[in-house]
């Protein structure tokens, strides 16, 4: 299950070399541990926003202002603060000094709608919460559904550099309706002031296996629930990717356009790249011009992303002609990367003088993010790598904890540092996904089908909630859109299981053509044509169906369940 593992030197500041097979890891506090960075890289940027520099020294003190402020208001350890705020300084700024003062940020995405916010906060029981003015009106709906004791209003330009600030104001905030202080509503601005009377007594000494972020579930299943991660957790992913990176994280740059709210974007982009000494360059709102521009314009050492975004690159224009030799890594995670897409981004990385490849990974919320990765030096096709130092893969049968053959399928287990606490007030879930096998080690289980082959490389399928079972036969769904974006023809697909009352079930797909395609008779004969070379027939499509787009969760991932 390794591969070259060999013993680095200091892997604090980004040492690297090949991938060791034990780290240690800093017995601090997440906060403690990027002030640690930070002392020691005062000068050199941390943050990056829409053109303004952030160096560590300034970040240092914003995370202390920011801890005072909350201690004032008072929050305590073990309470929980609702953050809910885009890639912007503020939420990182939330985000460390809420740990420095043994407080927990749950940090949910600002687009959810009412209802769901509730729901965030009745799960994590949060009686204070964070947001942008542009949300404002949303969250004193929210609060009439469910009182807080404080809610805190903060505003983009606040953290821009003048005349940018005065645009944001004029352009844009001045659209939003006005915050009134009262109720427990605060300014940004007034909530930080709030804090300069605390002086001592507000820093608190963690455990590092305690509670220290609550990430929810991306909800394409079942119920949307509350997973509980620690400082190991997000401090043992931020020492495992950097030494999986195969390069040097000390003073590169990394895009982070995945969101603070996400595992991949709050793990990866954020707390690795603060750890490792780098900068993360934030990225608000994505669209793919706008992104285009920032590579264009930062030259980033570091990009990483969900299929979708690797897909939206390819259909445009926008970095047409551009060098891209300034990539050392690009990392897709988040939703099963088809075999197609890695070898078409593959090849624009190529024809843009990157010298690399699309390094596809693996993880869930529930072990922050990525917990295995192809290697830099090695990839087998379908495969989404070797597990992370300290990481341990088994493949079990489906509902138990017995460990197949290497080239068996069966239910992807894992165990290591970064496996979480356990999900909030869901104790059955805990019982069934957090399991002591006969080792005496916990593992996690994924719910998600895949194989090992004897090296070790592991082979994800998809969700065991996703299979579809037709005329007793299992159906992949992954399979077949894996086969279906093989045709020239088809940009992006989702299969889904349907009922049928000979079958049980029957497999339907939905197809996005590629720009300038029609769909014609003629077409769809080439694309079942196409199914039948490489599918078997009783998984062949029943129905296919042709649209503009598919839907997607908040987190960029085809929301299956809604084509259901």
């Amino acid at each position: 299950m390794t591969f070259n593992y060999d013993n680095i030197s200091t892997p604090w500041l980004g040492s690297y070399g090949e991938v060791p097979f034990h780290l240690d890891y800093p017995e601090l506090s997440m906060s403690g541990t990027v002030l640690k960075t930070a002392a020691a890289e005062p000068d050199f940027p941390a943050l990056s926003f829409m053109g303004r520099k952030i160096p560590y020294r300034l970040l240092a003190e914003e995370i202390d202002r920011t801890a005072r402020a909350f201690h004032a208001l008072g929050v305590r350890p073990g309470d929980r603060v609702l953050v809910c705020l885009p890639n912007v300084p503020q939420a990182i700024y939330c985000l460390y000094g809420l740990n420095r003062i043994g407080a927990v940020p749950s940090m949910v995405h600002p687009l959810s709608a009412v209802g769901e916010i509730v729901h965030y906060i009745e799960e994590a029981s949060c009686a204070y919460a964070v947001t942008l003015d542009q949300f404002y009106a949303k969250f004193l709906d929210v609060c009439r559904q469910h009182p807080l004791r404080h809610l805190i209003i903060a505003r983009v330009s606040e953290e821009l550099p003048f005349p940018l600030s005065w645009g944001q104001k004029l352009m844009t905030e001045r659209k939003f309706p006005k915050v009134v202080e009262k109720d427990g509503v605060l300014l940004w601005k007034h909530f930080i002031v709030g804090g300069a009377s605390v002086t001592e007594g507000y820093v608190c000494e963690k455990d590092p296996l305690q509670e220290a972020v609550v990430l929810f579930s991306g909800g394409t299943t079942g119920v949307t629930k509350g997973i509980m991660l620690s400082d190991l957790n997000f401090n043992a992913l931020a020492l495992q990717t950097a030494a999986m990176c195969h390069e040097e994280v000390l003073h590169c740059k990394m895009l982070a356009a995945m969101p603070v709210f996400h595992g991949f974007g709050l793990g990866v982009c954020i707390h690795t790249v603060l750890v490792g000494g780098g900068t993360a360059i934030l990225v608000p709102r994505f669209n793919v011009k706008s992104y285009a521009k920032l590579i264009r314009t930062t030259q980033p050492n570091f990009i990483a992303g969900v299929p979708s975004l690797f897909e939206a690159i390819t259909r445009n224009t926008y970095l047409d002609g551009a060098d891209l030799s300034c990539l050392r890594g690009v990392f897709s995670g988040g939703d099963s990367l088809t075999i197609e897409l890695k070898k078409k981004f593959d090849k624009f990385l190529a024809d843009h003088h990157a010298g690399i490849r699309v390094r596809e990974g693996y993880g869930t919320t529930e072990c922050v993010t990525a917990s295995c990765l192809t290697p830099y030096n090695k990839e087998k096709e379908g495969s989404i790598g070797l597990p992370y130092p300290d990481t341990y893969y088994k493949i079990c049968k489906p509902g138990t904890c017995e460990e197949v053959p290497y080239g068996e399928e069966g239910e992807i287990c894992l165990t290591g540092p970064s496996v979480m606490i356990g999900y909030i007030n869901h104790e059955e879930e805990n019982a069934q996904t957090l399991r002591t096998h006969e080792d005496g080690h916990v593992w996690l289980h994924t719910g998600d089908l895949g194989v090992m082959d004897e090296e070790g490389f592991i082979y994800f399928r998809q969700r065991i909630k996703r299979m579809i079972i037709t005329n007793g036969y299992n159906v992949y769904p992954s399979q077949i859109e894996n086969i279906l974006e093989g045709h020239p023809a088809v940009q992006r697909s989702c299969v889904i299981g349907v009922p049928d009352p000979l079958k049980m079930q029957k497999v339907k797909a939905f197809i996005v053509l590629r720009d300038g395609v029609s769909d014609t008779p003629e077409l769809r004969d080439s694309i079942m044509a196409h199914c039948k070379r490489h599918i078997a027939k009783y998984a062949l499509p029943a129905e296919i169906e042709v649209r503009d787009s598919l839907p997607t969760t908040l987190v960029g991932k085809v929301a299956y369940t809604q084509l259901q």
